[in-house]
């Protein structure tokens, strides 16, 4: 297995800054994160989904965009994904983040799925998202990348079972799943040998982040009111020596990328962090 990072948990290192830290970390790979950073927050504090300064803007010009390449390819790293946000499932955006993982020489990007917020019903929501799905197995054949459903809290894929049900409908040479058992604390837990042995070839990546549960007062019958948050690698409720097992078990041999949402360390330090507490479990 080899290590990356995405980029959104990066916000305070410019590209550059970025590379340089990974390749000093001892990572091999960087996913970049696909978004803009909108007029309004350009001037604020660097954050996780505000003012990223680790992002490549979707409205980049080819020779711009090559950029991103330039430099990971610089530092002996590989651009692993290009990684938006298509949880509006339109497909031209989808078309445009394939035709830029492609032109970077990424091997995948994140695909949608439809959020859930119980307005919309289940089954409504799983047709349209297997349409959606369909349709961006034939971009991922037509641009030779792999487009990839994240197990994701709010979602109708919370879960490694209902993103498999989602991903069932397609080639895994062309659709699978990224595997983020951080989300899966908030919402969707299974066991992770389970949902990994269910997945079988649709694994196609890890993403690497902790959570835990904080008990914050009571409800109005008395009873205890819990809530989860992000947690350091070290701290949350996930074993990883446990789970890094499990990945072994079905012969997983992809990526695992770090996307920390604890803010307990400045971006290097994370990234080094990361790199050593991996590595011991690897």
């Amino acid at each position: 297995m080899k290590l990356s990072v995405f980029t959104v948990a990066t916000p305070d290192l410019t590209p550059e800054e970025l590379v340089q830290a990974a390749k000093e970390a001892g990572l091999h790979g960087v996913e970049w994160r696909f978004k803009e950073v909108p007029e309004a927050v350009a001037g604020e504090q660097p954050s996780f989904w505000g003012n990223n300064l680790c992002s490549i803007d979707p409205s980049l010009p080819e020779p711009e965009m090559l950029k991103f390449k330039q430099v990971t390819e610089d530092q002996g790293l590989e651009v692993v994904s290009v990684t938006p946000y298509l949880n509006e499932m339109k497909l031209d955006e989808t078309e445009h983040a394939f035709h830029a993982a492609r032109l970077l020489g990424a091997s995948m990007i994140r695909i949608g799925v439809a959020p859930y917020n119980k307005t919309l019903s289940y089954p409504d929501l799983y047709d349209k998202t297997v349409n959606y799905l369909k349709e961006a197995e034939r971009l991922a054949k037509q641009y030779g990348v792999k487009g990839v459903v994240e197990t994701h809290h709010g979602t109708i894929a919370p879960s490694a079972g209902l993103a498999h049900r989602l991903v069932s409908h397609c080639d895994p040479d062309h659709i699978g799943v990224l595997l983020d058992p951080g989300n899966m604390v908030h919402e969707g837990f299974e066991h992770y040998r389970m949902g990994m042995q269910l997945l079988g070839p649709y694994l196609a990546h890890v993403h690497i982040k902790n959570a835990r549960f904080v008990q914050e007062g009571s409800r109005e019958d008395g009873t205890a009111k819990w809530r989860s948050e992000w947690a350091p690698l070290r701290e949350g409720v996930i074993d990883f020596a446990s789970f890094v097992e499990d990945l072994k078990s079905v012969g997983y041999d992809g990526y695992l990328g770090i996307e920390d949402f604890s803010a307990q360390y400045d971006s290097r330090e994370l990234l080094k962090q990361f790199g050593q507490f991996m590595r011991e479990r690897m």
